[in-house]
């Protein structure tokens, strides 16, 4: 583990991905603060993105409904 851009050309594949499967506001890529969620599903695909400002606890009922 370390440190990594999220960001830009130097973003590990996972990042780029993650940034290309599911956009911000207003369609943004980038990630713009710590703490960005990504809700991913059984089958692999990125299904919601959630802001920095999002709590855990808001989204439990998005993942519970996966389950």
């Amino acid at each position: 583990m370390g440190k990594v851009d999220v960001n830009g050309t130097e973003a590990p594949p996972l990042w780029q991905w993650l940034t290309d499967s599911a956009r911000g506001v207003l369609g943004t890529r980038g990630i713009k603060w710590n703490f960005t969620k990504f809700l991913i599903g059984r089958d692999g695909r990125v299904l919601r993105r959630f802001a920095p400002s999002v709590k855990p606890e808001k989204i439990a009922a998005s993942i519970e409904a996966l389950l």
